[in-house]
């Protein structure tokens, strides 16, 4: 995997929205052209549910995250929350990152050892190696 992504980086790039920058674009496109997926936290699709219920975010956006999941090519490599994930939670400091899912999704990538697209502010001042 290059990276992992967090939820926002997920919905624009799949939503071609102009609020992903061209550093983070350039990585999704960067995984197509070297088959070498970008790491997507469960926890994501759990936000993504949750947006589109509160409709802040076009129901498209989760038909096609599903559809990019389901293709054996997928840019975007669905990564489980497991145990050890949950534990590195641990490492990430709450009072850096107060969000339980940010917390989460910065323990996947710590817990691979990869960068996280994400333009959130308090993810990227943290210990956290982010690509925006």
């Amino acid at each position: 995997m290059l990276a992992i992504a967090d939820t926002h980086a997920i919905i624009w790039y799949l939503l071609n929205d102009p609020r992903l920058s061209t550093t983070a674009r350039a990585i999704f496109d960067d995984a197509v052209t070297r088959s070498d997926p970008v790491g997507i936290p469960a926890i994501s699709i759990v936000e993504i549910v949750y947006l589109t219920e509160k409709r802040r975010i076009p129901p498209a956006a989760l038909q096609q995250l599903k559809q990019e999941l389901l293709t054996g090519q997928a840019v975007l490599k669905l990564i489980p929350l497991t145990e050890e994930i949950a534990l590195r939670v641990q490492t990430v400091a709450r009072s850096a990152i107060p969000d339980m899912p940010d917390r989460i999704i910065a323990a996947t990538a710590l817990y691979f050892n990869l960068p996280l697209i994400s333009r959130d502010r308090k993810i990227q001042a943290s210990n956290i190696n982010t690509i925006w």
